[in-house]
């Protein structure tokens, strides 16, 4: 998320089922983001549900994720204004194909594993965007709450809300991204630059939405990571908006969740057009697919016998500006297999690795 591995992520379903309603920053699927200053120097932000004030615009800002709430950073101007960042081994190389490597190479580098409180604390910060499995964490005790106790604002990455029951998510992965960008924006003082990011994704979403669709629109199944489970998807993540603009549908679009864990049988049931896959540090596309092809309820279906695979980096499926970039390269890769009408619409920028 990143949203968490494999590894990490049952403990943090737990926690987040036993302690989800009692957090802060719970929002409901109807929240938006909205800004309006209250001062000089400050600005009142709505994030999760919660209205929280932020100094505006922010001078040391620490920004944790998989290179997704970085991206927005970068993708609004305001780079000299981040103080610390974690997340960056996966991201560097896709980050510095759209925003450029010399921005990317100058971003200081607070941590290359899990943040703590220590090391938020260490690069003196007045605001920290983070998400729930994005950088905040009841087991390492760096959560929303604790950084207002301590004088530093928090941000909630939309994407990341917490439910009642505890899964994230509370609002459509698109109106999830506008309402960041919005946030971000307020907080950095580049309101306007994140109203022409926004602007350019609805754009380029809207031009793959009026492309030509198929009669049946084929199936993708985001395959993160798995072995004895499936990390993936479901209806509030990125992946959900990005396979929906290219003109396929989510084989998890029934969960009610953002990435989390599903079977095998769902995989094989699902018996996908097309499998796209998170590409990071820790199992290979190449060990992926190995797995599909050796696995005997795997090695037979469509997307597999055919070699129907898109492999991209983690911020361009987590919720990011580049999400819009992954909806172009499904796209074109969709039409590669003539499983979606040609469309004329070539990808702004190349992520694969």
């Amino acid at each position: 998320m990143t949203p968490l591995r494999p590894a990490r992520a049952a403990q943090a379903l737990s926690a987040a089922v036993l302690l989800g309603s009692l957090l802060v920053g719970c929002g409901s699927a109807t929240s938006t983001t909205r800004s309006s200053a209250d001062g000089a120097g400050e600005v009142t932000v709505s994030t999760c549900g919660e209205d929280v004030r932020f100094p505006s615009p922010a001078q040391r800002m620490y920004v944790a994720g998989d290179g997704n709430l970085l991206a927005m950073v970068l993708a609004v101007g305001a780079q000299d204004q981040v103080a610390g960042a974690s997340g960056t081994t996966d991201t560097a190389q896709a980050l510095s194909r759209v925003y450029g490597s010399e921005v990317v190479d100058g971003i200081p580098v607070a941590t290359r594993d899990q943040p703590t409180m220590e090391n938020v604390l260490a690069q003196r910060p007045d605001v920290m965007l983070a998400g729930w499995s994005y950088g905040y964490t009841e087991e390492r005790r760096l959560t929303p709450e604790l950084l207002s106790g301590r004088g530093i604002a928090p941000y909630v990455l939309s994407e990341s809300c917490r439910q009642e029951d505890g899964a994230r998510g509370t609002m459509p992965p698109w109106e999830a991204l506008s309402a960041d960008l919005e946030a971000v924006g307020a907080i950095t003082g580049h309101v306007d630059e994140a109203a022409e990011v926004d602007a350019d994704i609805t754009r380029r979403r809207e031009a793959l939405e009026a492309a030509p669709q198929a009669a049946e629109r084929p199936t993708v199944f985001l395959f993160d990571s798995g072995t004895k489970e499936i990390f993936t998807s479901g209806a509030f993540g990125g992946p959900q908006a990005i396979i929906e603009a290219a003109g396929a549908k989510n084989a998890t679009a029934d969960v009610d969740d953002t990435w989390t864990t599903v079977s095998w049988e769902r995989l094989v049931r699902s018996s996908p057009d097309f499998i796209a896959f998170v590409d990071y540090d820790g199992q290979t596309f190449e060990q992926k697919v190995e797995v599909l092809r050796t696995n005997p309820a795997t090695k037979d279906l469509p997307a597999v016998r055919e070699e129907r695979f898109l492999n991209l980096p983690i911020p361009a499926w987590t919720s990011s500006p580049l999400n819009i970039d992954a909806a172009e390269a499904l796209r074109a890769e969709l039409e590669e297999h003539e499983l979606v009408p040609a469309s004329g619409i070539t990808p702004e920028h190349d992520l694969e690795p």
